[in-house]
């Protein structure tokens, strides 16, 4: 079995173990030379089986804590003594029982909910938003390393990927035709497609005062050679170009404009088309999915991930500079509001124990899992050695409080068998 990272960089929080285990076994072994010395002496000192009493009882006890505390560890004396070797025989059932107690007593919706009724998170988040710069708390250096080390550390190969992909799929999944077609609906209620409209007009007529040379070849390519003879394909591309300007001129002074009308009706038809009209809707969605698959989008999504994860780091690196400005004024405003808005706060506090609760609800089966298979897969002897450094400065007290009240219950029996 394969010795656990985490447990082998593990450091014991009470130092000292080793030497009171030293001092419970050197009591021990003082009770044992006591008794031997008090057995010998007894016959010329009566007085010394008081003394023997104590250091007898005093070994029995020290004796049997010792017994107690090896057993839950190992086999004492190396004897495959039933039920000792307690944590090494039974660590898989241990890190089942610490699961099952961390799913019971934490991870369920209704304990997380309960235990995050009284946390404020809007106000703290006010707060932090509020903190101005320069002011470098505890919290706003740990979530600014925090969100950097994590973007950075979540390379474009990983994080990147997830969020264009996650972007794509959004966009997939969303039917974007009624969108665009509210949307243009709204715009021609409210005659916001005008300026676009006249600029469109206005591009057509820079469109031909650009392009005369070439309507004038293309005419004269299709005139046959007796109007070429008598110069008529020029009159002709005269005749068109002359139209077409004047066409453009009046449908930019005249908003009543028969063509200008056409236009707009059709946009008219086409917003509720969008809408409404499955065939459309369908040659929309088509349009879209070529969209997403065409590899300059890909690039454009990527050039964008690159800008705002830059941006996102350099924010988290320099907290001050991010909440400076006028970003930093709608942050503080926010915060002010998170921090006095009572119904905000609710409602925000409220999502988070539901985020919360529901995540345990979702997750805590997986949380249990985890614990209990990494627990499964430490080797026996090292979460022994562990555990037992970690506790065995309590463990060694136990063995020393046993030979002393041992000690003191044979006082009391002797005393008892003396006087009665």
């Amino acid at each position: 079995m394969r010795r656990s990272p985490a447990l082998a960089r593990f450091n014991p929080a009470q130092p000292g173990a080793a030497g009171m285990k030293v001092a419970a076994t050197g009591l021990l072994v003082a009770m044992a030379a006591l008794f031997a010395l008090c057995r010998a002496l007894q016959p010329a000192y009566p007085g010394l089986a008081w003394v023997k009493a104590f250091a007898e009882a005093g070994m029995v006890g020290g004796l049997a804590d010792w017994f107690a505390v090896t057993a839950l560890f190992r086999h004492p004396l190396g004897l495959p003594i039933p039920h000792t070797a307690i944590i090494p025989r039974n660590k898989d059932r241990i890190g089942e029982a610490l699961a099952n107690f961390l799913k019971t007593n934490f991870l369920i919706a209704p304990v997380v909910a309960r235990r995050m009724r009284g946390l404020d998170l809007a106000g703290a988040a006010g707060r932090f938003l509020q903190a101005p710069p320069g002011q470098e708390t505890r919290i706003r250096r740990g979530a600014s390393r925090l969100i950097a080390d994590l973007f950075e550390s979540l390379g474009d190969e990983r994080l990147g990927g997830l969020v264009k992909t996650a972007v794509a799929n959004r966009l997939r999944q969303t039917e974007v035709s009624p969108l665009l077609g509210a949307a243009l609906a709204s715009a021609i209620d409210e005659h916001r497609h005008v300026p676009m409209l006249e600029a469109a007009i206005r591009w057509s007529a820079r469109a031909l005062d650009a392009n005369e040379e070439l309507i004038r070849a293309m005419v004269k390519k299709r005139t046959n050679w007796v109007l070429k003879l008598a110069g008529v394909d020029g009159r002709i591309s005269d005749s068109l170009l002359e139209g077409a300007r004047k066409l453009t001129a009046d449908m930019h002074t005249d908003p009543d404009h028969p063509v200008r009308r056409k236009i707009e009706e059709a946009l008219v038809q086409l917003a509720d088309d969008l809408q409404h009209k499955s065939e459309t809707r369908e040659r929309v969605e088509r349009m879209k999915d070529d969209l997403l698959d065409n590899r300059s989008v890909a690039l454009w999504l990527d050039t964008l991930w690159q800008k705002a994860r830059e941006a996102m780091v350099k924010a988290a690196r320099n907290p001050d500079a991010a909440m400076a400005g006028k970003l930093g004024e709608v942050l503080k405003s926010v915060g002010q509001s998170l921090e006095t808005d009572e119904r905000m706060r609710r409602a925000i506090n409220q999502f988070a124990r539901r985020a919360v609760a529901g995540m345990a609800a979702s997750y805590g089966g997986s949380i249990v899992k985890l614990v209990s298979e990494t627990i499964r897969g430490w080797d026996a002897r090292t979460v022994t050695d562990r555990l037992e450094q970690a506790v065995g400065r309590d463990l060694q007290y136990i063995r020393i409080n046993g030979t002393l009240v041992g000690g003191s219950v044979g006082v009391l029996l002797h005393a008892l068998d003396t006087l009665g």
